[in-house]
């Protein structure tokens, strides 16, 4: 096995690869064995059923793209790799495609080693077996490569468009119905859109349950839309001449040709396939028509993605646990502190969480980010109790953490750690519309009462406020949001509303924290409210540890930290 120096990074190896993946048809791949990290070119992600181009826990992971009659098999041969038995991997074994269906692949790859000689890279590609075809005998439909040869033959694209169309949730009709089925749906709906198409537009089938309807004839928005339209009559008409078998939508994305410039195949796969996904992000069983301020919102999403995924490979580079004080509402003493996630860009760039937290979410990351935080908000904990002994430190968790992964253990690891109470720390969760209908979240909750661990109902008051969750979870504490705050003390009847929840809420032996308290006569009104504890700007901005650590005076033995 060759050795490389650890310099040339997993993200050096994944920008080549991206790089070159728009010149060839193989999806390349690149295992980071040390970080248990997974690249693999985009056009991957659109043909197989995989969690996105860059993912972690990748056994577990691929447990899901690989079909479960072969899974065994690619285990084993990995297992030679891990183990340094072999260098190279060559395994001919199924992949399922997003559809549903299994998918003949060739995977080749060879082991790069680190300096210390272990197993720490391995590079290669995946291949369809077979050939690629120019036309689609499912749909009788030109393929891929066709509308791409087209392309290749314009110099500048003429004034029109393109709409990408996929069937919405095709995979279930998959799984319920058979491949069979789905293939029949798929030749229905090429049927559909070959009955709407013009002198001058033509169809293709590029990947999938997805079509690409191509226009040279200049049609504007009001025409684009009113195309869609008729499709999506057209499915529904023969969907009821089939007496509703399958009841199934579609969705179209839309982009204008002067969006492009040029006759780029892979631009208008791009961009096309950021239209489609956009409509089906929207909702589905709609047509979006591209517009670059959104792109460049999605585009910025993604270098966010790459950044937070390198953070956490090179240990949490950039983040950092900002601390609010949460204090006695009366006394003003110090009860304890809400930790909070930050975290500054490589090029200084401070990210907002309100847009960094859903990419850990949506990504996965939120896993090995959220064990960290963990850990950080315990050993701050710890230190706090130095000078306060009741001190304690609430912790959000996210719906991921709870449903995809150990959470609780992690937790009970961080108290071991530093030899905290289970009351020492309060697991958070903001309320929304899926907390009641998670059996593992309630498991999990439960879990955290039962050890002692405290829990609070986070942002109550907010669109998703549910008097249910109370009874459900049985939290010891009730956080109340600072918009609610706000119109209780600005209107005498949401005043009255939040009292008398207060007043519920201390009858069945629950406290309350008041968010978001920031001047001085907000204060003194939340004093009349009869609150347990206030958090907000009055008292102090969220702060880094030390400057917490400062604010309150407190010294913490320099050998104490990890």
């Amino acid at each position: 096995m060759r050795k490389l120096d650890k310099s040339q990074g997993f993200d050096a190896f994944c920008a080549t690869a991206e790089q070159f993946a728009t010149c060839m048809d193989d999806n390349l791949f690149v295992y980071d064995i040390m970080n248990d990290a997974y690249f693999i070119t985009d056009s991957a992600t659109r043909r197989f059923s995989l969690p996105g181009s860059l993912f972690h826990d990748v056994t577990d992971n691929l447990r899901d793209v690989v079909h479960s009659d072969d899974y065994a098999m690619l285990q084993a041969d990995l297992q030679q790799l891990l183990n340094g038995e072999k260098s190279e991997h060559e395994l001919r074994y199924r992949w399922m495609g997003k559809d549903g269906t299994p998918i003949w692949i060739v995977c080749k790859g060879r082991v790069l080693q680190n300096e210390e000689g272990k197993p720490w890279l391995m590079l290669g590609c995946i291949n369809e077996i077979g050939q690629k075809q120019e036309a689609d005998n499912v749909s009788g439909l030109l393929g891929a490569s066709s509308l791409q040869e087209r392309l290749e033959q314009m110099q500048v694209l003429p004034d029109g468009y393109v709409m990408r169309v996929g069937i919405d949730d095709f995979r279930i009709i998959n799984e319920r119905l058979g491949v069979d089925y789905g293939d029949a749906v798929l030749r229905q709906v090429a049927q559909c859109i070959e009955r709407r198409m013009q002198p001058g537009q033509s169809v293709y089938r590029v990947i999938s349950d997805e079509f690409l309807i191509l226009d040279l004839m200049g049609g504007d928005s009001r025409e684009i839309r009113e195309l869609y339209e008729n499709l999506r009559q057209e499915v529904e008409q023969d969907i009821a001449r089939r007496n509703y078998e399958a009841v199934y939508t579609i969705s179209g994305g839309v982009v204008n040709m002067q969006d492009m410039g040029q006759a780029d195949y892979e631009e208008i796969m791009r961009l096309s396939e950021f239209a489609l996904g956009q409509a089906k992000r929207m909702g589905k069983n709609q047509v979006y028509l591209f517009a670059q301020e959104d792109y460049e919102a999605f585009l910025r999403s993604r270098a966010i993605s790459r950044s937070l995924r390198k953070a956490v490979s090179n240990d949490f580079e950039g983040m950092d646990l900002h601390f609010q004080p949460l204090v006695y509402t009366h006394s003003e003493e110090l009860y304890g502190a809400e930790a909070l996630l930050r975290y500054r860009m490589p090029d200084g760039e401070q990210i907002s969480p309100a847009e960094f937290i859903p990419i850990l979410e949506e990504s996965g990351l939120i896993l090995p980010v959220g064990k960290w935080i963990i850990r950080k908000a315990a050993d701050m904990c710890r230190a706090c109790r130095e000078k306060y002994p009741e001190f304690r430190v609430s912790i959000n968790l996210s719906y991921i953490q709870l449903t995809k992964g150990p959470v609780f253990a992690e937790v009970m690891e961080a108290l071991k750690e530093t030899g905290l109470p289970p009351d020492a720390l309060i697991m958070e969760l903001t309320e929304s519309g899926y907390l009641e209908n998670s059996v593992n979240v309630q498991t999990v909750w439960h879990k955290f009462k039962e050890a002692g661990i405290q829990i609070a109902l986070d942002d109550f008051g907010t669109g998703y406020s549910n008097l249910q969750n109370i009874g459900l979870f049985n939290p010891d504490i009730v956080k109340i949001d600072r918009s609610f705050t706000l119109r209780a003390l600005q209107h005498s009847y949401e005043r009255q509303l939040l009292s008398h929840i207060i007043n519920m809420v201390h009858s069945i032996n629950l406290r309350i924290v008041i968010e978001g308290v920031e001047e001085k006569e907000e204060q003194q009104q939340v004093l009349l409210l009869g609150s347990d504890f206030i958090q907000g700007y009055y008292y102090s901005r969220p702060c880094s540890r030390e400057a917490f650590l400062r604010k309150y005076r407190i010294e913490e033995a320099k050998e104490s930290r990890p």
